[in-house]
C-alpha cells in the first residue's frame, strides 16, 4: 500500500457497542481508515457531505428519526458522493429493494466474517456491487419470478397491515386512496396464493418479504 491513499470509511451506527467492533475489525487492514463515526443517520448525512470519505457504512435501523435507506438516498443523489454499503441485520425482501434503489453499491449482513465485510468495503469503493450472497440469490429469484415477487408498494402496504395498521391508516401514511390499498392487497393476495390479510402477511414473512 505504500504511496497509495488508504480508504476512507465512515460508520453509521446507532449502537456504540457494534461501531466499537466494525472499527477494530477495520483497523487491522492496512488500506482502511476509519475517519469518523454517526450514531444517526442525519449526521451519516451531513458528515459524508463534510468529509472526504470513499464508503459509508449503514445500518438501517436508528431507532428513531431518518431510515438507514433514505440516508442512503440522500448521500448518494449528491455529486461525488461516497459509495454506501448497508451492514445490517435485516434480509427482507422490503429493505433489501429499499437501499438497492436509494442507492446503496453494496449489502452486508451483520454476521459476515470479518473476510468477507473486508472484500466488501474494497469492492464497494471500488464502485462494484457488493452483495452477501443471500442477498443476491434473493434477488435473483426476484428476477426468475417476477409475477410472483411483491413490487415495492405492495410490500410496503403488507408491511404495515402486519404492523396492526387499517386500510385507513395505510391509505393516510403513504399518500394513497383507501381504493388504491385495496388494490395492492388484492393483488398481494394473488400473487402469495391467499384470501386473508392474517395468511397474507403469515405467508410473506414465512417467505422473508416483510419483518414481522
Amino acid at each position: 500500500m505504500s504511496g497509495e491513499r488508504p480508504i476512507r470509511l465512515l460508520l453509521a451506527d446507532d449502537h456504540p457497542v457494534v461501531r466499537a467492533g466494525l472499527r477494530a475489525v477495520l483497523q487491522t487492514e492496512p488500506d482502511f481508515e476509519v475517519v469518523e463515526e454517526a450514531e444517526t443517520a442525519e449526521r451519516a448525512v451531513e458528515l459524508a457531505a463534510e468529509l472526504a470519505v470513499d464508503v459509508v457504512l449503514m445500518d438501517l435501523q436508528f431507532g428513531a428519526g431518518m431510515h438507514g435507506s433514505q440516508a442512503t438516498a440522500a448521500i448518494t443523489g449528491r455529486p461525488g458522493s461516497p459509495r454506501v454499503l448497508v451492514l445490517t441485520t435485516y434480509d427482507t425482501d422490503a429493505d433489501i429493494l429499499a437501499a438497492i434503489e436509494a442507492g446503496a453499491t453494496g449489502y452486508l449482513l451483520k454476521d459476515a466474517p470479518p473476510e468477507e465485510l473486508a472484500a466488501a468495503v474494497r469492492t464497494a469503493a471500488a464502485g462494484k456491487s457488493a452483495l452477501a450472497p443471500a442477498v443476491a440469490l434473493r434477488l435473483m429469484d426476484r428476477v426468475r419470478t417476477p409475477t410472483a415477487a411483491l413490487s415495492r408498494r405492495e410490500t410496503e402496504v403488507l408491511q404495515l397491515v402486519a404492523e396492526g395498521l387499517s386500510n385507513q391508516q395505510i391509505s393516510q401514511r403513504l399518500f394513497l386512496s383507501q381504493a388504491t390499498v385495496k388494490s395492492h392487497l388484492a393483488h398481494v393476495y394473488t400473487k402469495l396464493g391467499v384470501d386473508s390479510r392474517t395468511a397474507a402477511v403469515a405467508t410473506a414473512t414465512a417467505r422473508g418479504l416483510i419483518r414481522r
